[in-house]
């Protein structure tokens, strides 16, 4: 078992040399270490949040006001300024025409490049398709489309526009897609026929006629031929893609407010309706060039991929590397098709200099012994979704690349950056995240609202951030958003989390705080547990769920989801316990472990703890949890009753 804290890398004085961030601190004359730039970029948000828009730049104007104003969560960034997210996703265009902005992959072997200029022509038609449907500034276009070059073209068409973009990958259920665009009226929904996902194909045109059907406020449907099906008929106006972009016009960039809203992100759903998190172009832009740049370390001539789908907030940071100038790589398909390391051949045959995923495709990678090659220009791993254990990290450092800079991260789809995570100047050390990210203000609160060090409390953000939302959709009064983040500390944004700090800034995530094991008054994070029992390579995936509630302890249930050939024997169960008894504390050895098919998560990999437990406390599976939500709905029924 690996040893949480073991050092795995230092960066070497060339690393830290050539670091942009290190060029970045001696223009602002910072360069007394990561933590002095961190203290000085919290102390002094004004102060480096317009450096950033300096350094960089960034194409808009700017206000002579003040750069921030109010209290959260009525913080007013760079009131007066304005810019627009596609001008500077785009401006390579110009003085790098033939540099390949973009390059698309798929499961069956498709490749298609984009160089900017390409690029830049595609957006122009596409955003005048789009004038001609009346599209403008505040309306929303809705996207029920793949990761595919269509859908990024798309996206910056409607950001230049200073229309408003939502989008969500077609493996979400036409309920789960009508549930977040009937919030927003779309304009206009891009859809595509079908997709193909681990060697299948699946047809969506009945889907995308219901989704259609839902949504009175369409003025069209914009059909892409993804599986060669033909437009079909009935409904709203339906034209085809290539009837989208058929008349060029020379792009324009529509200057908007610095908090104008530029897309809409939700939360996960899987409880009553998902959050309509907006977020604003000036945030947004500001906030993925300090993260892209100076955490992963990414500029031109870098090759950038994120293993994710249109549904998850890693699509808009993974094209964000356009604003940095790097090559992005977009996929679409399964991670393990038709082998686990389909996505490592990629990153070696597309020359990857950062690769990031989710930390279940590592921990995935790690079990089925693959061993990737041919990654002689990777310089970088980044892992987010759930905490990746110290295994993983050993993992990559000896099977992967020894000398690659690992970056776990933590933040959300709420701000769509990473609260917590690397930087080239610190070193790594498995399980361990090496730092709090400039700009933001992350501290450990104890249950009396005290900030701690070196021991585990609630994850909260003491001072604004650019990126946090400007708003929830259809939440005129603020209420709904108020009661999402600064319910429990008014003025502080507590995210939902367990996190530990230690007194060098280094912290570990240890899990939902919703989700918390409290075992006769020893609370715990679940990603400790999942630790020791996923360590067992005869189990696949687990769950574990106290169902103690409120002056009641409750029982501790373990669920196994085993590997194929695998049965949960008491053998193994009873080697479950000693470990757990071992490991964690008497205290944290099961009641029960339970065998079952598979465990539920929703479609971005995240398991589904807290809808569980309610079901597993008497709570209907179908107000428990939103099916159209989930990757394997049909998993659901295994837990009614159980307790």
């Amino acid at each position: 078992m690996a040893e949480e804290g073991a050092l795995l890398w230092e960066p070497t004085d060339e690393v830290v040399a050539a670091a942009r961030i290190t060029r970045y601190a001696a223009t602002v004359g910072r360069t007394g270490g990561y933590d002095e730039l961190w203290q000085w970029s919290v102390d002094s948000p004004a102060e480096f949040w317009t450096s950033v828009w300096d350094y960089f730049e960034v194409v808009g104007e700017r206000a002579d006001g003040p750069v921030l104003t109010g209290e959260m969560p009525e913080t007013r960034w760079f009131a007066g300024s304005t810019v627009n997210y596609a001008a500077n996703a785009l401006r390579r265009s110009i003085s790098q025409p033939d540099t390949v902005a973009v390059v698309f992959r798929d499961e069956a072997g498709d490749r298609r490049t984009l160089t900017y200029a390409e690029l830049h022509e595609e957006v122009a038609r596409v955003r005048a398709g789009l004038a001609r449907l009346g599209v403008g500034v505040g309306d929303r276009v809705a996207a029920y489309v793949p990761n595919i070059p269509e859908a990024l073209i798309a996206f910056l068409a409607t950001a230049s526009l200073g229309a408003i973009w939502s989008s969500c990958s077609p493996d979400f259920g036409a309920p789960s897609v009508t549930d977040r665009f009937t919030q927003i009226e779309p304009k206009v929904l891009i859809a595509v026929d079908g997709y193909r996902y681990g060697g299948k194909t699946f047809d969506r045109t009945q889907a995308v006629r219901d989704i259609a059907a839902k949504l009175p406020s369409l003025r069209a449907t914009v059909w892409i031929p993804r599986l060669g099906q033909g437009i079909p008929g009935g409904g709203t106006e339906v034209i085809g893609w290539q009837g989208l972009r058929s008349e060029f016009e020379p792009i324009a960039f529509e200057p908007v407010p610095f908090d104008h809203p530029l897309w809409v992100l939700y939360s996960s759903g899987t409880t009553g309706l998902p959050k309509p998190i907006v977020h604003g172009h000036g945030g947004v832009v500001l906030e993925h060039l300090k993260a892209l740049s100076f955490h992963q370390d990414l500029g031109e001539g870098d090759v950038f991929f994120w293993y994710t789908t249109t549904g998850w907030m890693m699509w808009n940071f993974l094209i964000g590397g356009l604003l940095v100038g790097s090559t992005v790589v977009l996929y679409d398909g399964s991670a393990a098709h038709p082998e686990t390391d389909a996505l490592w051949r990629v990153v070696a045959e597309e020359e990857v200099t950062y690769f990031g995923t989710g930390a279940p495709y590592i921990t995935a990678s790690m079990k089925a012994g693959v061993r990737p090659s041919g990654l002689g220009k990777l310089r970088g791993v980044g892992s987010t979704g759930s905490p990746l254990p110290p295994e993983g990290f050993e993992w990559v450092y000896r099977e992967v690349k020894g000398d690659v800079q690992l970056g776990s991260f933590s933040g959300g789809t709420d701000v769509c950056t990473g609260f917590v995570g690397a930087v080239p100047l610190l070193p790594i050390r498995a399980g361990v995240i090496p730092c709090r990210c400039l700009g933001a203000k992350v501290e450990s609160y104890d249950p009396a609202g005290r900030p701690v060090t070196g021991e585990v409390g609630e994850l909260v953000v003491t001072a604004p951030m650019p990126s946090m939302p400007v708003m929830f959709w259809n939440d005129p009064s603020g209420e709904r958003y108020r009661e999402s983040y600064f319910a429990e500390y008014p003025g502080i944004w507590r995210h939902g989390d367990w996190i530990k700090i230690e007194p060098d800034g280094s912290c570990v995530i240890y899990g939902r705080s919703d989700s918390t094991l409290n075992r006769g008054g020893v609370r715990m994070g679940t990603s400790e547990f999942y630790r020791v029992v996923e360590r067992f390579e005869e189990i696949a995936d687990s769950l574990v769920i106290d169902t103690g509630r409120l002056g009641q302890e409750g029982r501790l249930l373990l669920y196994v989801a085993m590997a194929p050939g695998r049965p949960l024997t008491d053998d193994l169960a009873d080697a479950l316990r000693r470990a757990l008894r071992a490991e964690l504390s008497p205290r944290h050895v099961p009641d029960l472990i339970q065998e079952v098919p598979g465990i539920p998560r929703t479609l971005s990999g995240k398991k589904l703890e807290v809808p569980v437990r309610k079901i597993l406390l008497g709570t209907p599976v179908e107000q428990a949890a939103n099916p159209d939500a989930m990757a394997n709905p049909e998993v659901l029924a295994h837990f009614v009753q159980r307790e």
